[in-house]
């Protein structure tokens, strides 16, 4: 009998905690959804001040990282058409380099067999062009047949086809097949850089052969490198080309290098971010690529709606605002906020309340925080 009444006393028990916990929980939503009421000497003591919201342009500081990057077209990819064994080179990573300089020397039995084929093809189309022109006296004479015209008229112009195939080719080598000879038949060729700018890497040793595919050397022409930011969905939307961007190093925080932006990307990466591509006002050469960087962006929020940071009361994770609604009550209004320049805070617009008209707590909103925190804890 005994246990059959301390299980029913238990059961009673933790009814009575349960229910008293739940009036409780619903007490102090009530009052955090609702309203504080001060006494007149509570209320001389709060020195609490009310205002209107303000309109006023805010300034603050968008805080972004990202790395020294170089575009597509910037960045040359070395190699050779056909292949060959690399002769001589005195390339080293990081080197700076002149548009025509010569990048390395390279030697091959084909280049050899290249120049032979052109200069044969080009006696035979000698010789074509004069068995066209007799072939078309004799036809005018009569003395020769049109099928044989037209037979050397094909002749004379696939050997043109011929000669000029293998002169393109020579160019794809650097051999100028308007000054090639019998005479001068070389074994090697040089390559030259297209651009001015500096090396970038070197991924061939003297002696190694190479495929037309393999790249030699990979050249950067600085002009265009220029600073690729990372930034969040939340604040693509904030920035806009033109504006102004301060670059800096972890190295060298205080060394600043102005940026403009050229380029918001309008694609978002699977983390829900986008590029933002600034160009330097002026380059540094200390600048290489694959550096990180951190970079400040001024955003200022035109005409916005805006209170003083201490009219802010943050409690439990969110923002709030009390409103005066008559004598010595007031009532706490959860909010969004936006940019803050240290003294004063954007409002963001809430389409459920409208704060236009409202008289807000601009002085003493903690004091009011503490008297609800106490009917909490009563």
């Amino acid at each position: 009998m005994k246990p059959i009444l301390i299980l029913i006393a238990c059961i009673i028990t933790l009814s009575s905690c349960k229910n008293d916990t739940e009036q409780e929980t619903e007490s102090i939503q009530e009052v955090i959804n609702h309203s504080v009421i001060l006494t007149s000497a509570q209320f001389q003591n709060a020195h609490i001040q009310t205002g209107k919201l303000m309109q006023k342009n805010i300034s603050t500081l968008l805080n972004l990282n990202g790395k020294i990057d170089v575009p597509p077209q910037n960045m040359i990819s070395v190699s050779n058409p056909l292949g060959g064994f690399l002769k001589t080179t005195k390339l080293l990573p990081g080197m700076p380099i002149k548009k025509g300089e010569i990048l390395a020397t390279m030697e091959d039995e084909k280049y050899i067999q290249l120049q032979q084929e052109y200069l044969i093809a080009k006696s035979r189309l000698t010789y074509q062009e004069a068995e066209f022109q007799r072939q078309k006296e004799l036809n005018q004479n009569k003395a020769s047949s049109d099928k044989i015209l037209q037979q050397s008229i094909m002749d004379f112009q696939a050997q043109k086809i011929t000669v000029n195939a293998l002169s393109e080719k020579l160019r794809l080598i650097n051999i100028n097949p308007e000054t090639l000879s019998e005479s001068n038949l070389s074994r090697s060729i040089n390559i030259y850089s297209s651009i001015d700018g500096f090396v970038s890497k070197v991924n061939i040793n003297i002696g190694k052969y190479v495929n037309p595919s393999d790249v030699l050397f990979e050249l950067i022409n600085p002009d265009d490198i220029h600073l690729n930011l990372t930034a969040y969905e939340k604040d693509v939307e904030k920035l806009a080309i033109g504006q102004k961007v301060q670059a800096f190093s972890n190295n060298q925080p205080n060394r600043k290098y102005p940026c403009k932006i050229i380029l918001v990307s309008q694609n978002l990466s699977s983390d829900r971010s986008a590029e933002i591509h600034c160009h330097f006002e002026v380059y540094d050469k200390i600048l290489l690529p694959g550096m990180y960087m951190n970079a400040e962006i001024e955003i200022t929020s035109n005409n916005a709606a805006c209170i003083n940071e201490e009219a802010i009361v943050h409690f439990e994770g969110k923002d709030y605002l009390f409103i005066s609604k008559e004598t010595y009550k007031y009532e706490m209004i959860e909010v969004k906020i936006g940019h803050s320049d240290g003294h004063f805070t954007e409002i963001l617009p809430n389409n459920l309340i409208d704060l236009s008209n409202s008289m807000i707590v601009k002085k003493g909103a903690y004091t009011l925080l503490m008297q609800l925190k106490n009917k909490i804890d009563e």
